[in-house]
């Protein structure tokens, strides 16, 4: 079940990051690596690769998909504040905001590449906590998926 999430959302994320500019011919490769990669390999932080700066910079992430991932990283945050243990309802209101995120992409280019080695291992976790098995576990996820966030920062603005 989790591989066949996993494709799933890289067949998603790959079209619903599409824009006008991009080659369908380019998105049907990229998407059959992406899934590739997703079955044969899970895990966090450097599925796609390592993250580069663009040229000692932050990346721009287009204005669009910014409220998002804020929404996202503030789900989280409130989460750890109010001690809460409801991690399913957390993990779905996640998935509720990565799938706007991902729909309202329309960069390309490098950036956009580097977005997606920040996304795939983030939506792993995301994955990771609504599969936890209980609040502990859930926990170390949370705690994993804010230091995505402070990485997200690191390299994008």
């Amino acid at each position: 079940m989790k591989i066949f999430l996993l494709t799933l959302i890289a067949t998603v994320t790959m079209w619903s990051c599409s824009s006008e500019t991009h080659n369908h011919a380019e998105h049907d490769h990229q998407a059959a690596e992406h899934t590739e990669e997703a079955h044969h390999e899970h895990h966090h932080g450097d599925q796609a690769g390592t993250l580069e700066l663009n040229n000692g910079a932050k990346w721009m992430v287009n204005t669009e998909m910014k409220p998002f991932v804020q929404e996202g990283e503030k789900l989280v945050q409130q989460y750890v504040n109010a001690n809460s243990t409801d991690y399913k309802k957390l993990a779905a209101n996640l998935t509720t905001q990565n799938d706007q995120l991902m729909s309202s992409c329309t960069m390309d280019g490098k950036s956009h590449d580097e977005l997606h080695k920040w996304l795939h291992p983030h939506l792993d976790l995301v994955e990771d906590l609504a599969e936890a098995p209980d609040a502990s576990v859930a926990m170390d996820i949370v705690k994993k998926l804010q230091e995505s966030y402070g990485l997200y920062h690191q390299y994008f603005e």
